[in-house]
């Protein structure tokens, strides 16, 4: 195996420290060739899908790329913006904050590089950029609260690969989960407060949750347990009774048993228990996309209110909002922090270092 290693290196740089923000991804644009190839990508991936790899292949390249890429290509269309994809966009308004925030608490400029799990920027592209900003010490963020094997775990899967084929291997520090951060949990609860103070509290706050094969509970994953203590946080911060709040699990695929209660098929039975109200909040999205904007946004909402429901709200993600990146910032920081006050960053220890290397041969 070769690999990738830097002759031009000069010895004696200090070590910087960097952040990669991660997220899921989008397709390059809304239409059905993009689609396949972010489909493909995403469906291959043996944490989303953990069915034996010859049966899943006759599958996903037999049926599911022939069928799904120009129908979600259609509700793409119906998201996408000037800018591009909503979750590509917001990424990078998110990135851009953080950067500035950080660099206000530590009292200097720490790269923040973007990079999606599939499609473009690709998380080999985010830490290449921090590369060549000389880090060597990298704290990685994915923008999933809860943890799950099929997201946080795949994206430490696609650091690992890339990282697996330098020489240089940096240093690393994974945040796993966020999910009941004090920070977090208040942003949450100022979203639905603004929310309620426009518009009215519904009689039921529903906080929808990305959905996972029920099986992959019963192997261990831990997510189901981490989406019921964000929504008992949430539902705690926001003085809410039992009966004012639920978990409900959205974006099911494939005929198996998911997480439930699902989102759809709850929405739809509200109306008939006497529920004529609904505020639909998905504390699992960091920023909106077509799982919140078109399924919850548009999809849910017509359920809702085909079944007789009369007023239905969705309170968009945090997506950038002042608080949300202000604690984003700030966990980041102290992870941060024990490298930035490192002895060997020192400038005496750094120019010895870079004597020993010249004495060496090596060439600056």
């Amino acid at each position: 195996m070769k690999y990738f290693g830097e002759a031009d290196y000069r010895h004696g740089q200090a070590r910087g420290v960097g952040v990669l923000l991660t997220n899921l991804g989008t397709p390059d644009e809304p239409t059905a060739p993009a689609l396949r190839r972010y489909l493909k990508e995403f469906l291959w991936d043996p944490r989303v899908v953990e069915v034996p790899r010859p049966l899943w292949w006759l599958i996903l390249n037999g049926v599911i790329l022939n069928i799904r890429p120009k129908r979600s290509a259609a509700k793409y269309a119906t998201v996408w913006t000037d800018e591009g994809s909503p979750l590509l966009a917001i990424s990078k308004r998110q990135a851009a904050g953080v950067r500035e925030r950080l660099a206000a608490q530590v009292g200097e400029d720490v790269p923040v590089a973007l990079g999606m799990r599939y499609g473009n920027p690709s998380i080999e592209s985010g830490l290449d950029e921090l590369r060549r900003q000389g880090v060597r010490r990298v704290v990685v963020l994915p923008l999933y609260p809860q943890y799950s094997a099929s997201t946080n775990g795949s994206t430490f899967d696609a650091v690992a690969d890339v990282l697996k084929g330098w020489r240089w291997v940096p240093d690393l520090q994974f945040i796993a989960a966020y999910d009941a951060q004090p920070g977090y949990i208040e942003a949450l609860a100022n979203s639905v407060r603004e929310h309620w103070q426009a518009h009215g509290q519904a009689e039921r706050l529903m906080m929808s949750f990305h959905g996972i094969p029920k099986r992959y509970l019963l192997q261990g994953d831990p997510y189901h347990c981490l989406c019921h203590a964000t929504g008992h946080k949430l539902a705690q911060a926001l003085g809410l009774n039992d009966d004012q709040w639920q978990v409900t699990f959205q974006s099911r695929f494939g005929r198996e048993e998911w997480l439930q209660p699902y989102t759809d098929k709850t929405l739809e039975a509200l109306p008939g228990q006497g529920v004529r109200s609904v505020d639909v909040i998905c504390p699992g999205f960091s920023a909106d996309c077509l799982e919140t904007i078109e399924e919850i946004g548009d999809e849910n909402r017509e359920i809702f209110t085909e079944a007789g429901g009369e007023r239905f709200h969705y309170i968009p993600a945090l997506n950038d909002r002042a608080d949300h990146l202000d604690f984003l910032a700030g966990l980041l920081q102290q992870h941060l922090a024990p490298w930035l006050d490192d002895p060997d960053n020192a400038p005496e220890a750094r120019a010895a270092a870079r004597e020993r290397a010249l004495a060496m041969g090596a060439k600056q």
